[in-house]
């Protein structure tokens, strides 16, 4: 059995304050930063709000061992705005890279893990977010880029 939380792509923060949340790491001499690379339309996308997932900004950086992503939920409501609001700015989730989408989401489901979001391109590439905030305190996502 593959292991699905072992590689490591990046941490995602949920902010209020996209702009000043770059800033303050670029202070810091963390950067560059760049908006979220969309690749293209899914050809499945599951997810609790369409409109407010496409309202999200995303800002990245690529360090040497790992990419860090902050995200601004914005005002419409989704699972990143309910954590933002409850919990207060801070890691929403840890994104895996597989080398197989579908599998990788099987392979959680099989487990148990219940899907909170999901999304599937032609040509393989996607996300799975499971729902595991209440046992391991964030979501584990895993993605094929």
């Amino acid at each position: 059995m593959t292991q699905l939380f072992q590689n490591l792509h990046h941490v995602c923060i949920v902010v209020h304050d996209l702009e000043k949340t770059v800033a303050y790491y670029e202070s810091l001499g963390v950067g560059p930063w760049f908006d979220y690379p969309k690749k293209g339309a899914y050809v499945e996308f599951d997810v609790p709000n369409k409109a407010a997932s496409d309202a999200m900004r995303y800002k990245c950086c690529d360090i040497d061992n790992v990419q860090i992503q902050l995200c601004d939920p914005g005002s419409l409501d989704s699972p990143q705005k309910h954590f933002l609001d409850e919990r207060g700015e801070g890691v929403y989730h840890l994104g895996f890279e597989v080398a197989d989408r579908d599998a990788a989401e099987a392979q959680g489901r099989a487990l148990g893990l219940g899907v909170v979001a999901r999304g599937k391109r032609t040509d393989g590439s996607g996300f799975c977010y499971f729902d595991t905030r209440e046992k391991a305190g964030i979501v584990l996502e895993v993605r094929k880029s």
